[in-house]
């Protein structure tokens, strides 16, 4: 009875380890309390199947809480018509699932009280004092119906709960809903679980924690839920442990339908935000406790993750961090280039970042990164606080696809005060760029708890904010109040004058087309022993296939291999080039009949190359200087000033003026 057990419930991830129960286990270790972790994700998968449990997971939307919903019953007892309402509000009419898909979430939900009773009959409660729940997403009701059960078969066990979906008034109104649940540990807790671990096997009086530790929601003696405040922050990462995840493992081995599951390995190098330390995205409610940033030092994060990988002899890695510390392209990611190690990373950045970062993140084994691209607008991007532009973006999804780093991003729409102009700029670029990766998804934006939008609603046009449908059918909350507390994702209204229904819905159109049919053809360059350039175009309305490139007009796309302004390629032109004659003109001209044949794309005044590079080899002038010369519509890539659309480029025409 001085043992703790921490539980992993549907639906987490089969394929990745929790990290916070695997700290909390090396915590207790460090404090020399004994600690097991059980994933009970694995035993619900038995029971359903591999591919139920990954069908509900992945492939139902979220939102609708399909797999919270499954365990209601053996919560609340039954309760026909609430649960036929679910069935048609939020499965039929809200996300259009058919009847085949409707049938499945009933048979899973059916296999429910079968494997709750297995829960209590495989695992020796009777030799623990403490059992921890995490609850992060999905988990949630699954993990309150087995506490519910515990607690009334061995009254004397403490049960625990944390992980994001108990974090600060979350955990405090979960608390008092749910008189069987004895704490909660709010956000980071590897201070304060342990010291409340300690308390609770001390037998301290009454069985509650004092006051003087931080984070922990406890029951006074009335009754009443009682928040010790916010918990004390992790300032030194470089102090935790090692995560442990050999109960992971060891459960992964054991289940009988594991064999599909491919892990991986979980690594966290920092904590909070320094880009939401600045501007605080609008949507975005991540970092609820706090968005002060903090990091590894780099040979920490080196280390732990030589040891994970080597331990485990698992090369798939997913850092957790909200946004890669920047400091890590002077040492961290330079060390792990040189290492030369087999290890696949998974980060999220920033979009903008430079051609050399880029490579260095390839270089440095991150094959995967998810830059919160968000969307192709510069003022929707400046209404989120983003901090890029639409070019920046497409600048990082050009050079990762020349480094084999898969880009993973979505494309939001939905925020207060765009405007129909914002959707139809976007539709004009997605032609060119349909050769890149398209989107993962699409989607309306989200108000979250934590985030600007949820704080200070009114302040962007936003009204009647409310709980999401799917939480009433989760939670018989005593009122519209306390389910409010329990939430995180929430509806609203828009004010009028703000409301940007509707302007998305063509760029909507197109990109699910572009997933459903990504482009078969390519647009890349060549660079030739001789100086030239040649970009190969194999898109299948292409207007050239082949286009050689020389003097001036290479360096003028070698030049915007990185977003220019239009006045910056003709100061670069004459320093590259003193002696050439040509106007301003001509060089903006050139650009513009590049962009038409969506060789280039542009906003109006900065302009992109678009081609990946094939092979990088140096190169040297071989020919004088020249520059296409505009000529009427009809010529090589069509004439007209700026800002005029110029005529697509005829197969075999290419008539190029010699400036001496």
């Amino acid at each position: 009875m001085n043992k703790t057990l921490l539980l992993s419930m549907p639906f987490g991830a089969l394929e990745r380890p929790s990290l916070g129960l695997s700290l909390l286990k090396a915590r207790l270790a460090e404090e020399g309390l004994a600690c097991d972790v059980r994933y009970l994700t694995f035993a619900f998968a038995e029971f359903i199947g591999h591919d139920d449990y990954q069908w509900l997971c992945y492939e139902v939307p979220y939102t609708a809480f399909a797999g919270d919903w499954c365990f209601t019953a053996a919560l609340y007892g039954p309760r026909p018509e609430r649960e036929r309402e679910y069935v048609e509000r939020m499965l039929r009419e809200t996300w259009q699932l058919d009847d085949s898909a409707v049938r499945r979430v009933l048979r899973i939900r059916s296999m429910v009280p079968h494997y709750l009773e297995h829960c209590l009959d495989a695992v020796p409660w009777s030799d623990y004092a403490i059992v921890g729940f995490t609850s992060t997403f999905e988990q949630n009701i699954a993990s309150v119906a087995l506490a519910r059960r515990l607690k009334a078969r061995y009254p004397r066990l403490a049960t625990v709960f944390g992980g994001a979906n108990w974090e600060a008034g979350m955990g405090l109104e979960l608390h008092r809903q749910f008189p069987f649940v004895d704490y909660v540990c709010s956000g980071e807790a590897e201070e304060s679980f342990p010291k409340l671990v300690r308390r609770v096997l001390a037998g301290d009086p009454a069985g509650r924690p004092p006051a003087d530790v931080p984070g922990i929601v406890y029951r006074s003696t009335d009754g009443a839920s009682v928040s010790t405040g916010p918990p004390e922050v992790i300032r030194e990462l470089d102090r935790l442990p090692y995560p442990d995840f050999g109960d992971y493992f060891r459960d992964l081995e054991q289940c009988t339908v594991s064999a599909p599951v491919l892990p991986t390995l979980l690594l966290e190098t920092s904590r909070g935000c320094w880009w939401g330390a600045k501007s605080h995205c609008t949507f975005c409610g991540l970092n609820g406790g706090t968005m002060a940033f903090r990091s590894k030092s780099p040979r920490r994060a080196l280390d732990e993750l030589e040891y994970l990988t080597g331990r485990w002899r698992i090369e798939l890695v997913e850092a957790v961090d909200n946004i890669l510390d920047m400091k890590y392209f002077n040492d961290m990611l330079p060390a792990l280039a040189r290492a030369g190690g087999s290890a696949q990373l998974f980060y999220e950045v920033k979009a903008n970042l430079t051609r050399a970062q880029v490579e260095l993140l390839g270089a440095a084994g991150v094959r995967r990164i998810q830059p919160g691209i968000e969307s192709l607008s510069d003022h929707v991007l400046r209404l989120m606080r983003k901090g890029t532009t639409a070019l920046r973006n497409i600048q990082l999804l050009k050079w990762a696809r020349e480094y084999g780093i898969v880009v993973e991003w979505n494309l939001l729409y939905g925020f207060p005060g765009e405007t129909r102009e914002d959707y139809e700029a976007i539709l004009r670029l997605l032609p060119a760029l349909r050769f890149l990766r398209p989107p993962c998804a699409v989607g309306p934006i989200r108000m979250d708890r934590f985030s600007p939008y949820y704080d200070s609603p009114g302040e962007f046009g936003l009204t009647n904010v409310r709980p999401i449908l799917a939480y009433n059918y989760l939670y018989q909350a005593s009122d519209d109040d306390a389910l409010h507390r329990i939430a995180y994702y929430f509806d609203f209204d828009y004010e009028p004058g703000v409301d940007p229904t509707g302007y998305a819905a063509d760029v909507i159109a197109y990109v699910m087309a572009w997933q459903g049919n990504p482009e078969p053809g390519e647009l890349s360059s060549t660079a030739g022993a001789d100086g030239d350039l040649v970009l190969a175009d194999s898109r299948p309305d292409a207007t050239v296939a082949h286009l050689t490139l020389s003097g001036l007009e290479r360096a003028a796309y070698d030049y915007c291999d990185e977003l220019r302004s239009g006045p910056g390629v003709v100061r670069y032109l004459r320093d590259s080039f003193p002696g050439a004659e040509f106007t301003d003109q001509q060089v903006f001209d050139f650009l513009d009949s590049l962009v038409a044949n969506r060789l280039m794309v542009t906003d109006g005044r900065h302009y992109l190359s678009l081609a990946i590079r094939a092979q990088l080899v140096q190169s040297r002038p071989a020919r004088p200087p020249s520059l296409v010369q505009p000529r009427p519509a009809s010529s090589y890539l069509g004439g007209g000033s700026a800002g005029e659309e110029p005529e697509p480029m005829l197969a075999g025409q290419r008539e190029v003026c010699e400036v001496s």
